[in-house]
């Protein structure tokens, strides 16, 4: 697996579990203070996530951060 393909995996692992909070992109990264278009990016897997924004968005989303670090093998 590639580093695309982990972004795009951890990018939906995100998506999932803020869908899973009843979080809008919008009403998300307001809770966040980081922009739409940054949450957008992130769960498309064009952004790189620091391991602290992963630690920040598991807080946020009230999920280990394993949940947003498992890889689905294909």
């Amino acid at each position: 697996m590639n580093k695309k393909e982990i972004l795009k995996q951890i990018g939906k692992n995100i998506q999932n579990a803020r869908k899973e909070k009843g979080y809008t992109q919008e009403t998300f990264s307001e809770l966040m203070n980081v922009s739409w278009s940054y949450v957008a990016k992130i769960e498309s897997g064009i952004l790189n996530l620091s391991i602290g924004k992963i630690v920040d968005f598991a807080n946020y989303l009230d999920v280990n951060v394993s949940e947003l670090l498992k890889i689905k093998n294909s």
